[in-house]
């Protein structure tokens, strides 16, 4: 079948080698956060329930999930994770998502491209630990 990956997730990643299987993980929960976000239902869990069903979400409704993700389960140390990960910007998460949609364990749609990842937000102010705290006297 033309549609079907010809590698694994895990060698794709692996070959790949740009982030590590850990980031993709995140990639996947964040994007389980997405899709119930923008449709109210959880990710499907098999191809035909997937057909069935709307679950795309764009490059920012991703981006911004997985930067709430990122702060609800690090808080203060969200950038220092994602930069263990290689992740520095929004576009880093499209790199994975292309990766994904190249080998076939992602899908998009004509309008969707890897700009719709660059600059989402800024790291440095999504994920900036100095305004979290107030000294007073």
């Amino acid at each position: 079948m033309p549609d079907q990956p010809s590698k694994t997730m895990d060698e794709v990643i692996r070959q790949d080698g740009r982030y590590p299987h850990e980031a993709y993980e995140f990639l996947h929960e964040g994007l389980a956060s997405a899709v119930k976000a923008v449709h109210g239902q959880p990710l499907p869990q098999t191809p035909e329930e997937a057909s069935k069903r709307q679950t795309h979400v764009t490059g920012k409704q991703l981006c911004l999930a997985l930067r709430d993700l990122a702060q609800e389960r690090w808080g203060m140390l969200a950038r220092t994770v994602l930069a263990q990960w290689n992740i520095h910007a929004t576009v880093d998460f499209g790199s994975m998502v292309y990766l994904l949609i190249k080998h076939k364990y992602m899908r998009k749609t004509e309008e969707d491209s890897l700009d719709d990842f660059r600059g989402v937000y800024d790291f440095d102010s999504a994920f900036d630990d100095a305004d979290h705290f107030e000294l007073t006297e």
